[in-house]
C-alpha cells in the first residue's frame, strides 16, 4: 500500500471493532431494524427478514460474517482437492491443513472422504513394505522399555474398536475478536471415526510405569516443516491419567481399514476429547517423563489457555496459562449448508447435526430461528460409546418466506452452555465455542 494511503476496512472489521457504529454506517441502522435500514439489509441478504424486530443491534448477518461454501460466491473459501476426499476448505498448504464444511459431517461415523486434515510438519514418505513391521518404542520412566512392532501390538494386547471424537485444539478460532494467529477454523476441525487398536494403558502397564511417571511425550515420523533433521514437527504430551484412560488408543485401523496415509498410517495415537495434537500421527515413540513435557508444541501459549481472562488482543507469554485438556462443548448443523436457498413456501425445517463436549457428554441442544429470542429443544441421542459425539435432530417452523438464521447451541452434562460470543480470548485462539449461525433463504 502506498505510503499515506488509508486502507479501507472490510465490513467484518467494522463489526469487529465497533458493532453498533458498523450498523449505522452499513445499513443506516440505529436500534431496531426498520424502514430504510431494514430494506437495505433485506436487499443485501436477498429477501425479507421476518424476525427483524428481534435481531440484536450490532449483529452482522451470518451470510456475511461467515462465507458460504457455494462455488458461485466470489467470497467462497479456497477448496482442497485431494485424492479420495470431498472438497474441503483449504486452511493452509505448508503444513497442509483442511477443514470439513459442517454439512459434510452428516454421517454418524466420519468417513475418510469427509475427515479434516491437520498437519504440523511435512507429510512423511508413504510406507513401503509390511506395515506390521512398523516399530513403536516405549521408554523413559518405565521398568521395562519396549520396542514393539505393529504386528506384536495386535497379537499381544486386546484389540478394541470405538467411535471416538477427534478435534483440533483451535477449532472455532475464526470466531475470536480480535483475530488470533493460526488457522482460521470454523466448526469443522472435528471427526468421529471408528478406530481400532490397543489401549495405550495396556501397553504402559506391560512396560511397568515407575512411581515417577507423570507425563507422556509423543514422537512421529513426520519431518519438521523446515526439513531440519534435528527438530520435531511436534512432540506433545499429556498427563499420565489421560494416557491411562480406557479410550486412549494406539490405533492401526480406521473405519475397519488400515489408516490412510494422510491420517497417520500405519500407527497413530487417538486421544479423544482432548486437543487433536495429542493424537500423534505416524507414531514411533512414547517417552514417559517425570515432569511436564517441554517439547515442540508445549509451554508458553501453545495449547494453553488463560487461567484468568486477559485483555483481548494483548500480548502474553503464557506464564499464568494452563494446559488445554478436555475440549469445550460444541455443536454443528449438518442437515443444511450455510447459505442454503430453499423453495418458496417452505414452512418447516427438519434439522440435524452433532454435538460433543470433550470428556463430558451433551445434555441438550437448542435451536433458534428468531435471532435467539426463543429456543426450541432438539432430541439428542446417546453416544455410541464414551467419547463418541452425539447426533441431534428436531423440527422448526417458519412463518413466511425470507431470510433466516439457524442459531444452534449445546449444553454439556455439567450445565455449561455454548456462549453467545467466543470467551476467554488467548493469543493462539484455543477454545472458542460460541453459538453458531447458519444463513437460510426461503423463496
Amino acid at each position: 500500500m502506498p505510503k499515506g494511503e488509508k486502507r479501507e476496512r472490510s465490513v467484518q472489521e467494522l463489526y469487529r471493532d465497533d458493532p453498533e457504529r458498523a450498523d449505522a454506517l452499513v445499513w443506516g441502522r440505529r436500534g431496531t431494524l426498520k424502514g430504510a435500514s431494514l430494506a437495505a439489509m433485506g436487499a443485501a441478504v436477498g429477501g425479507a427478514i421476518p424476525h427483524a424486530a428481534t435481531m440484536p443491534a450490532g449483529t452482522m448477518p451470518a451470510l456475511f460474517a461467515r462465507p458460504a461454501a457455494a462455488q458461485s460466491r466470489n467470497d467462497a473459501p479456497a477448496v482442497l482437492r485431494f485424492e479420495g476426499k470431498s472438497e474441503l476448505i483449504l486452511q493452509g498448504e505448508r503444513p497442509l491443513v483442511a477443514e470439513t464444511p459442517e454439512h459434510l459431517l452428516d454421517e454418524p461415523v466420519t468417513s475418510y472422504r469427509n475427515m479434516f486434515i491437520r498437519n504440523n510438519g511435512q507429510i512423511p514418505p508413504q510406507l513401503t513394505g509390511d506395515p506390521r513391521a512398523w516399530q513403536l518404542t516405549i521408554d523413559g520412566e518405565v521398568n521395562t522399555p519396549l520396542t514393539l512392532t505393529l504386528g506384536e501390538l495386535e497379537s499381544r494386547f486386546p484389540v478394541v474398536t470405538r467411535q471416538l471424537q477427534m478435534e483440533c485444539g483451535g477449532n472455532g478460532r475464526a470466531f475470536f475478536a480480535p483475530q488470533t494467529r493460526g488457522n482460521q477454523w470454523g466448526n469443522g476441525a472435528i471427526s468421529n471415526a471408528e478406530w481400532t487398536g490397543v489401549r495405550l494403558r495396556d501397553v504402559l502397564q506391560a512396560a511397568g510405569l515407575k512411581p515417577s511417571a507423570v507425563f507422556t511425550a509423543h514422537f512421529g515420523a513426520d519431518p519438521h516443516l523446515s526439513g531440519a533433521t534435528d527438530r520435531q514437527a511436534t512432540d506433545r504430551g499429556m498427563r499420565i491419567a489421560k494416557a491411562m484412560d480406557e479410550d486412549t488408543l494406539i490405533a492401526f485401523r480406521m473405519n475397519g481399514e488400515p489408516i490412510p496415509h494422510i491420517h497417520g498410517a500405519p500407527l497413530r495415537l487417538v486421544t479423544p476429547g482432548w486437543p487433536g495434537s495429542l493424537s500423534q500421527k505416524w507414531l514411533t515413540r512414547i517417552w514417559i517423563r517425570d515432569r511436564v513435557h517441554d517439547g515442540a508444541g508445549m509451554g508458553g501459549t501453545s495449547y494453553r489457555i488463560p487461567a484468568r481472562p486477559i485483555v483481548p488482543g494483548s500480548s502474553n507469554n503464557g506464564a499464568d496459562f494452563v494446559e488445554m485438556e478436555s475440549m469445550p462443548v460444541r455443536s454443528i448443523l449438518s442437515s443444511h449448508a450455510h447459505g442454503t436457498r430453499l423453495p418458496a413456501g417452505t414452512r418447516a425445517l427438519d434439522l440435524r447435526g452433532a454435538a460433543w463436549a470433550g470428556d463430558l457428554t451433551v445434555r441438550a441442544v437448542h435451536v433458534s430461528t428468531d435471532f435467539g429470542a426463543t429456543w426450541t429443544e432438539m432430541q439428542v441421542a446417546a453416544p455410541a460409546n464414551r467419547h463418541a459425539w452425539q447426533r441431534w435432530q428436531g423440527r422448526v417452523t417458519l412463518p413466511s418466506d425470507g431470510y433466516y438464521e439457524i442459531w444452534y447451541r449445546a449444553t454439556d452434562s455439567e450445565g455449561r452452555m455454548q456462549p453467545h460470543q467466543a470467551a476467554n480470548w488467548n493469543p493462539q485462539g484455543y477454545g472458542a465455542n460460541p453459538v453458531s449461525r447458519a444463513a437460510i433463504l426461503v423463496g
